[in-house]
């Protein structure tokens, strides 16, 4: 099975709102939520991808001919690549009545176990979807993130005791879901957080904590004020706030802030292994891509996972042989054309 089987396999049941495209690009599920798209006219996903076609490599054939090592040690831990499953949660609203929970995440964390990397889990207003992850996590050697929405502090405390067994080697927050419908106006409050409110969770978190949503230098600092061990550059997916910039965009200039003070990851359009290469070298310690994870898991179950893994690697390798890094630290930004 490659990806494009996959995807056709998916169309069957991943609902009526993602198409299971071949490429992911935010252009046929714009303005859908419920579903894979976004608030508003839904530019943001779309730029997200277009502004990684745009940065260019610069090709080396002029080195040493040996094998490729896409391996990398993050949060203390060995991975195949430096790519993760993005977190998704409440997956029978956004992606049809195939999957519970409990079902989509035992799916997404045997396969992404079985491909040497981790995935985050996501979360949601019912209490199940985060402990569906737990037990998940838990299942499968606390290979994940679990990833907690910006609630009050008191739901935060709960969620914590909720993931505290799991054994996951880090919990993130995904603080820029404050600009989702759902999040509006619920009692308790939940939305934005201030550094002394996040330093306050961090202090509480279980695992090393990661602060998922930074778009700025400010966010990037305020997040290390606050001890996070590391960030997501991430605009949610593009799903909102319209008018923003891409994560490619706003990454470099975030990267020069905080390297080597913090792991810094990126997500938002990242599809192929080339875009993967294109984040490392411009300074991401390791990237997060969500909705072809899903297109896999309805596509194809662990073999569907397997397919993209594979995909992905096949393409990282490419590129890092014809760039001429032999591994993972090797790719640096002169292997970008201007960038």
């Amino acid at each position: 099975m490659d990806f494009r089987q996959v995807c056709d396999n998916a169309r069957g049941s991943i609902g009526p709102f993602c198409k299971a495209c071949y490429v992911c690009n935010g252009v046929a599920c714009k303005n859908t939520i419920p579903g894979p798209g976004a608030k508003g006219i839904g530019d943001v996903a779309i730029r997200n991808w277009q502004k990684w076609q745009e940065i260019r490599v610069n090709m080396d054939t002029l080195c040493e001919n040996a094998d490729i090592d896409t391996s990398v040690v993050l949060f203390g831990k060995k991975f195949s690549m430096p790519v993760f499953a993005g977190p998704v949660g409440a997956v029978k609203l956004h992606y049809g009545e195939k999957y519970s929970d409990l079902e989509f995440n035992d799916i997404l964390l045997e396969g992404t176990k079985n491909c040497g990397i981790a995935a985050f889990t996501g979360d949601g207003t019912n209490p199940l979807v985060m402990e569906s992850a737990a037990e998940m996590i838990k299942k499968y050697n606390g290979c994940g993130v679990p990833t907690i929405k910006p609630w009050n502090i008191d739901t935060i405390k709960e969620k914590f005791d909720l993931i505290k067994d799991s054994r996951c080697f880090a919990v993130a927050m995904d603080v820029d879901a404050a600009g989702l419908p759902f999040l509006k106006n619920m009692t308790p409050p939940a939305g934005s957080k201030t550094a002394e409110q996040m330093k306050e969770i961090v202090a509480l978190s279980p695992a090393p904590f990661i602060v998922k949503g930074i778009m700025t230098v400010n966010g990037a600092l305020k997040a290390k004020q606050a001890g996070a061990a590391a960030i997501v550059v991430s605009n949610h997916g593009g799903r909102v706030l319209d008018g923003t910039p891409s994560t490619a965009e706003v990454l470099p200039e975030i990267v020069r802030a905080v390297k080597g003070e913090m792991t810094i990851l990126v997500d938002g359009g990242i599809r192929s292994g080339l875009d993967v290469f294109k984040a490392l070298a411009l300074g991401a310690d390791g990237v997060v891509i969500a909705r072809p994870f899903v297109t896999a898991v309805y596509g194809g179950g662990t073999e569907g996972i397997s397919a993209y893994v594979d995909k992905l690697k096949a393409e990282l390798c490419d590129v890092m042989a014809m760039c001429g890094a032999k591994t993972i630290a090797e790719i640096n930004r002169d292997m970008l054309y201007k960038a």
